[in-house]
């Protein structure tokens, strides 16, 4: 069997989830990797036979989207051109983990596929939404890559379709442990933004993941990581919390390690406002926004409150992989609510 596996590279969670799956679906054939984006930080360990730039989100310095950088970055007849070219036609089965370019070429070509993560989650209405919904998030989350079946990833099964998310195996296979520090990792924020509140909490020692970092140095209550898969792998371990903003595999693999949580989605990014509202209904604390002037305040607050007792299920791979094939080779489209 020869599978096709779009995989979405704007941030680090779908690079970090096809890892994870990789083994499993390599079991089943051969896989070709289309690694679609321009965002992430984390090396692709993956047979990557086709790439582009595709259609990427980008960040401003402090928490919001960056949205001149994705005007000029993103161009909609470069990627309706590459879509043309990807020989889909010499495929078994087409996996597509959110990529916009892979789901224009099956609707060019007539080729069936299977929207496979956690945005097909969002194919259900009764996932959970903010309160305030959002027209063109709502649009993009449905519209952006269709499919003709979907598997969906999310913390909790809202829907049939919706399964827990894929942890990675170093979780699986930990024990984990509460050595004091508090791992933060907030892509959408630059050093300069939330420094002074870090500095503030002289009692607390963080471990700071920012991609600018390129080796590990403490200074007062601080150490610099570099963004490390295995070094975050570590601290995420051993921390007694973690901040971070409102994707997804990142905080449902603190939930699976019974890990204080504090999650802080992306100003103008509708799908983490919607991971938020999951996360607030689970007991999970939620800010809005970290650069104003009392997110040290927030933290202290955040870490005197009691802390949920939150049982966050780990998807069974193996079984999840055998599904999706099995639904990638159906010729009926998938009917979803």
């Amino acid at each position: 069997m020869k599978i096709f596996y779009a995989v979405q590279a704007t941030g680090n969670g779908h690079i970090s989830r096809a890892t994870q799956l990789l083994p499993y679906l390599q079991q089943h054939g051969k896989v070709d990797v289309f690694l679609s984006g321009a965002n992430a930080t984390l090396p692709a360990q993956l047979p990557v036979r086709y790439s582009s730039k595709g259609m990427s989100l980008f960040y401003s310095a402090c928490g919001g989207l960056d949205y001149k950088k994705m005007w000029r970055e993103n161009s909609l007849f470069r990627a309706t051109r590459e879509a043309r070219d990807l020989p889909l036609e010499q495929y078994d089965v087409i996996l597509n983990d959110f990529d916009f370019i892979t789901a224009k070429a099956c609707k060019m070509k007539g080729l069936p596929s299977v929207q496979f993560g956690h945005q097909a989650s969002f194919m259900s209405a009764q996932t959970p939404r903010p309160a305030q919904r959002s027209l063109m998030g709502e649009l993009i989350l449905k519209q952006y890559a269709p499919a003709t079946h979907y598997v969906g990833l999310h913390f909790q099964q809202y829907d049939s379709f919706i399964l827990p998310p894929v942890i990675k195996e170093s979780f699986l296979n930990a024990d984990p442990l509460d050595n004091g520090h508090v791992t933060v990792y907030l892509p959408a924020y630059e050093q300069h933004c939330l420094l002074r509140h870090f500095k503030q909490m002289k009692h607390v020692h963080f471990h700071w993941f920012l991609k600018d970092v390129e080796a590990i140095e403490r200074v007062e209550n601080i150490t610099y990581f570099p963004v490390d898969q295995e070094l975050f792998n570590k601290s995420l371990i051993h921390c007694h919390g973690l901040i971070t903003g409102g994707g997804f595999e990142t905080p449902a693999e603190a939930l699976y390690l019974g890990k204080r949580l504090l999650s802080i989605p992306i100003r103008g990014q509708y799908e983490q406002r919607c991971n938020a509202a999951a996360l607030q209904q689970m007991g999970v604390q939620v800010l809005d926004d970290a650069d104003t002037p009392h997110f040290h305040q927030d933290i202290a607050n955040w870490l005197q409150q009691p802390q949920p007792a939150i049982a966050q299920q780990a998807n069974n791979v193996a079984q999840t992989v055998e599904h999706v094939l099995a639904l990638a080779l159906q010729q009926q489209p998938m009917m979803v609510a």
